[in-house]
């Protein structure tokens, strides 16, 4: 125990405080810039990267997943580190992680480059995923909590809004590039695009790396470490004196109950760990399994497959990541005033209607489409391989062959997804459009196709024979043409996620992460955090690497169901057993899981 008197620790005046809080909420809403980059900057990117690499649609997911997967990777140790080092080193070294990654991404000339790059600004993702939630709840005082964190998700949808005004920017060149009729000069724009998006993103990584050198370390972090004196040092900077010594004192009170001496090998164990724990997990993993980090990252595509243009879909890209940045701001105001439970409960009724929606429009499209499997198997060649250029010929010759009569004008305004398999590895192309002068054509081949090694080969498919594989015949499972929408049926698409994404930034969005900081108990806050963001990202992951795949063979509308379905298990979650946690600490919401239920308020002075 510090010697010093309190006099020794007097706050620095209310504009100095001020100034300080402001500085917390510019890092936490970097921090936050940085993580919605990481999620939206792959939307804006993926269609000209798609254009110009000749990736088959299994490799472009991996590529959408690898920040998911590098996120897993990162936030598994990010507690750890945390605890280690503190949270203040953690914060400068994902900031500098970010940084290293866009040049390597953007200097890319091959899958594996490309796929590292993208994994290391999923390992600086994941680590500031944990590491700014956790950091903004131990640092801002009780009854600012809510609106600070909410910060971090406001800048996080920046982050993705501007990563889709990029993208709009950029559509534009290659529609005059395409205008043009020169496929030299349109390959060019569009290589140039995807590379250039991602430089832009530069920047704000510099901006957090820096910032995070001027902030206070964590005082419940230091208190834990028994630096009593610096970690009043750092509560004095954004809170009166006697708000300050009575935080510390609710700290002392914890750190001295008789089972918080305990070691911390069994402290999951125990009930006042394993409720928040096991309810923080729950949340998290709906929160992902909404499929909000499928439909920012595969955003254009749908709009495109949905009936609209590629500006068009630039344009309803842009207008999905402004609402969310706009109600994201609604959220902010009333997740203090109103609660958390409450703004969860009604974010993810709306969710929920809006994905139903969705489907529901798709279905009414997708329910038309036609099989000409077998004629495409007619075109792979005597080396197992396939290259077709889907245009409008193309397709009136396959829907001749499959005997259907084109009276309609299918082949003009068509789309085709095709399904194929080499032994037990099975793949599927993203959609094209015979409408869509710059699209590419569908190459497949053994090579890109069956994995490269017996460990890809297992978490591909663990039944598969690979041996088999390199000598099996290529064969056509399924291939499936549909007339694409009118730009009327697009827009009503893009509707349907716009209220989909007004609903979760307003709700889920701001409370997603105030749950995770505010559920998990002090003893077990970065670690309980981490495993929890793990099986987040694990659920992210998964989700990320299917999409294709599954949009590919089934459609988009039972996608869209299977997202509804999850999101009913969330509304189940917040409505039935989350506890309302505005207005309490940190440690007020501990003593709560410990069965004590909620202390009596107590009047300071912040």
């Amino acid at each position: 125990m510090s010697s010093m008197t309190e006099a020794s620790f007097a706050a620095p005046d209310a504009s100095s405080r001020s100034r300080y809080n402001l500085l917390l909420l510019c890092v936490a809403g970097l921090g936050g810039l940085l993580y919605g980059v990481d999620v939206g900057i792959i939307g804006g990117a993926l269609p000209y990267l798609q254009a110009t690499s000749h990736f088959d649609a299994g490799q472009l997911s991996t590529i959408v997943a690898a920040v998911l997967l590098g996120s897993v990777i990162s936030t598994i140790f990010a507690g750890l580190f945390a605890d280690w080092l503190g949270r203040k080193p953690m914060m400068v070294l994902s900031g500098l992680v970010f940084v290293v990654s866009i040049p390597l991404i953007a200097l890319s000339h091959s899958y594996e480059a490309l796929l590292t790059g993208r994994l290391l600004q999923g390992i600086s993702g994941g680590f500031i995923g944990v590491l700014v939630p956790l950091y903004l709840a131990e640092c801002l005082v009780s009854n600012t909590r809510g609106k600070g964190t909410g910060v971090f998700q406001w800048l996080l949808t920046f982050g993705i809004m501007a990563a889709a005004l990029i993208g709009m920017y950029y559509s534009y060149q290659v529609q005059a590039a395409a205008a043009t009729g020169n496929a030299q000069d349109l390959f060019n724009v569009q290589n140039g695009a995807w590379r250039h998006i991602f430089w832009l993103s530069l920047p704000p990584g510099i901006l957090f790396a820096v910032g995070s050198l001027f902030v206070a370390e964590s005082p419940r972090w230091l208190y834990r470490r028994g630096k009593r004196d610096k970690a009043l040092a750092a509560l004095l900077r954004s809170r009166s004196t006697e708000a300050a010594y009575l935080e510390l004192a609710e700290m002392a009170a914890v750190a001295t109950q008789p089972d918080a001496v305990k070691k911390a090998s069994g402290s999951l164990l125990r009930r006042k760990y394993v409720v928040p724990f096991v309810l923080a997990c729950v949340i998290l993993a709906c929160n992902t399994a909404t499929g909000i980090n499928s439909i920012i990252g595969y955003n254009t595509s749908i709009l495109l497959q949905s009936g609209l243009s590629d500006v068009g879909a630039h344009w309803g890209y842009v207008l999905f990541t402004a609402v969310n940045f706009m109600l994201t701001i609604v959220g902010m105001m009333f997740v203090d005033r109103l609660g958390r439970r409450v703004l969860l409960v009604v974010g993810t009724c709306g969710v929920m209607v809006s994905l139903i929606v969705t489907a529901l429009l798709f279905r009414q499209t997708e329910r038309n489409t036609l099989e000409v499997g077998n004629a495409v198997q007619t075109l792979v060649t005597q080396g197992d391989d396939l290259t077709m250029k889907f245009d409008s010929s193309e397709a009136a010759k396959l829907l001749s062959a499959s005997g259907y009569n084109d009276d309609g004008g299918l082949a003009a305004h068509a789309s085709l997804a095709v399904i194929y398999s080499y032994g037990g590895f099975t793949g599927a192309t993203t959609y094209v459009r015979s409408d869509d002068p710059a699209a590419l054509p569908i190459h497949i081949t053994r090579q890109d196709s069956i994995p490269a090694n017996a460990v890809e080969a297992f978490f591909k498919n663990p039944f598969a024979d690979l041996n088999a594989a390199r000598t099996a015949p290529l064969h056509i499972e399924r291939a499936r043409i549909g007339m694409i929408p009118q730009a009327a049926h697009g827009w009503l698409v893009a509707l349907a996620l716009f209220a989909f994404i007004a609903f979760y930034a307003a709700g889920p969005g701001v409370c997603v992460w105030l749950a995770l900081s505010e559920l998990m108990p002090t003893r077990i806050r970065s670690v309980g955090m981490s495993v929890a963001l793990v099986l987040n990202q694990l659920v992210s992951t998964t989700l990320a690497v299917v999409f294709l795949p599954i949009v590919s063979k089934y459609g988009y509308a039972k996608m869209f169901y299977l997202f509804a379905g999850f999101t009913l298990v969330y509304l189940i979650t917040a409505a039935l057993f989350l506890p309302e946690t505005k207005g309490k600490t940190l440690e007020e919401v501990e003593q709560y899981f410990e069965g004590h239920g909620w202390a009596a308020p107590a009047s300071t002075t912040e």
